[in-house]
């Protein structure tokens, strides 16, 4: 890279409205690697307890979305509990659909908003000042931010399927999304935008995105799935796991520095198939598995009968837990559960109301990583869903609107729903232990036991 003289960097930082001086990080600081089960870095082991922030780039910029100061004072507020890992949408596309974030990263193809990728780099640079580590994921198989469905819409120019048109069925999204695996055009542009990213130069400290340690790992997408369990999934399958494998290769032919994920959500989104997942990730060109747990949208838990469902959630998600162990120690590949969340009691989403079943469902999934890490496990590290922060939902119909705060819940779905304010303090704490407790895991010897020895590969 080349030198740049350091009044340079400087004047460059005010001018971007840095928050934290220079924004400058730590030339020193080395890549995330893969060692057999775990994550490292200089060849220290590194567990994390993170977060998703899908929304930073939007409120790292200097456009309408714009937000530095409540960027800052957030990041700052995570950094305090330990939080040291970012789950962050990097791609977003205008979209056929009546919600999705506004405004798009590309408004049209090859066209970016070069306010939103400012975003992104001041986002970065400000992590790199706490000693945090991204992950970017560059796609999106649901709705909300345009994603796979919004460039086959593009490419085909036949309006698209909103999954909120009740007059369709939603699998009819699903299946239409599903097409993106084998769009040979769609596909070229999604590359495109890959290739414009990573070999982007950030504005705030002049580094290239492939030489950036800040970032962790590329994601290929938010739960790419092959489509609906039965005939048409199935047939979608060999194009699904080809498209994982060359994509993959793909970004690590342009950043031999980073690792690449996939972003499943585990069997749910491999057709319910343990097969279907380990054929997936199998490949050398995916570095570490991925999982989300999601008890309300997979019907476990109902907040309105907690005392009823709660356990279920809770054996429910254990099972589900178990199971991708035993799949990553079949593939010999550390796991991060990168998507975890619990709504508030009753399904409010007000500020305050209570969190007393959240709480008690983080306190055992927290727990179970945590346990499972220490054992030896493959487990790696977690992203609970999501940081809401200092914002707040402000409509009657809790639904978001063009102009509103970004809070962590995607714009189709209430408001608060499962985001995490700021003044959530019985559940911060909760993740303030489990981030002292992963944190301090690289620093001490795995407790080997029985059931964390690999079985057959």
């Amino acid at each position: 890279m080349k030198n740049t003289h350091p009044v340079v960097l400087a004047v460059a930082a005010l001018i971007l409205g840095g928050c934290s001086g220079l924004g400058l990080f730590d030339m020193n600081a080395h890549f995330v690697r893969v060692q057999g089960n775990r994550f490292t870095i200089d060849g220290t082991p590194y567990y994390f307890a993170g977060t998703n922030m899908w929304y930073g780039c939007y409120i790292g910029s200097t456009g309408p979305t714009g937000n530095r100061e409540r960027l800052c004072r957030e990041l700052d507020f995570l950094a305090a509990q330990g939080i040291t890992n970012l789950r962050v949408l990097a791609a977003s596309e205008s979209s056929h659909v009546r919600h999705a974030a506004e405004p798009p990263i590309q408004p049209a193809p090859g066209v970016v908003d070069e306010d939103l990728l400012r975003g992104l780099d001041f986002l970065l640079a400000e992590m790199a000042d706490r000693d945090m580590r991204a992950v970017l994921y560059l796609n999106n198989f649901w709705e909300w931010s345009g994603g796979m469905a919004a460039y086959v819409a593009w490419m085909n120019k036949d309006g698209g399927v909103d999954p909120a048109d009740t007059s369709r069925p939603w699998s009819d999204f699903v299946e239409y999304a599903a097409t993106f695996y084998a769009h040979e055009r769609a596909n070229a542009y999604y590359r495109d935008y890959i290739r414009q990213l990573i070999t982007r130069r950030n504005t705030v400290h002049g580094r290239l995105y492939s030489e950036d340690p800040t970032i962790m790992a590329w994601q290929l997408s938010n739960e790419p799935r092959p489509g609906m369990p039965g005939p048409n999934g199935e047939q979608n399958l060999p194009g699904f796991l080809l498209w994982i494998d060359s994509t993959a290769a793909f970004i690590h032919a342009l950043d031999t520095n980073h690792l690449v994920s996939s972003g499943s959500e585990g069997t749910v989104g491999s057709l319910q198939s343990e097969d279907n997942y380990l054929r997936a990730h199998q490949s050398a060109q995916i570095d570490y598995l991925t999982a989300h747990v999601w008890p309300y949208n997979w019907r476990w838990f109902d907040p309105v009968r907690p005392a009823e469902t709660l356990p279920v959630a809770v054996d429910s998600s254990r099972t589900y837990i178990l199971k991708h162990i035993d799949l990553a120690w079949q593939l010999g590949k550390p796991i991060v559960f990168e998507e975890f969340g619990l709504s508030r009691d009753s399904g409010n989403v007000q500020p305050g109301s209570p969190t007393v079943a959240r709480d008690r469902y983080f306190e055992f999934f927290t727990d179970m990583l945590y346990d499972s890490a220490r054992a030896g496990t493959p487990i790696a590290g977690s992203n609970f869903w999501a940081w809401g922060g200092e914002a707040r939902g402000v409509h009657n119909d809790s639904l978001w609107k063009p102009g509103d705060q970004l809070l962590g819940d995607p714009p189709h779905e209430p408001q608060g729903f499962n985001a995490i304010y700021d003044v959530d303090t019985s559940t911060v704490a909760i993740l303030r232990r489990h981030a002292e407790k992963m944190n301090q895991l690289g620093h001490e010897p795995p407790i080997l036991v029985a059931s964390s020895r690999p079985r057959g590969r």
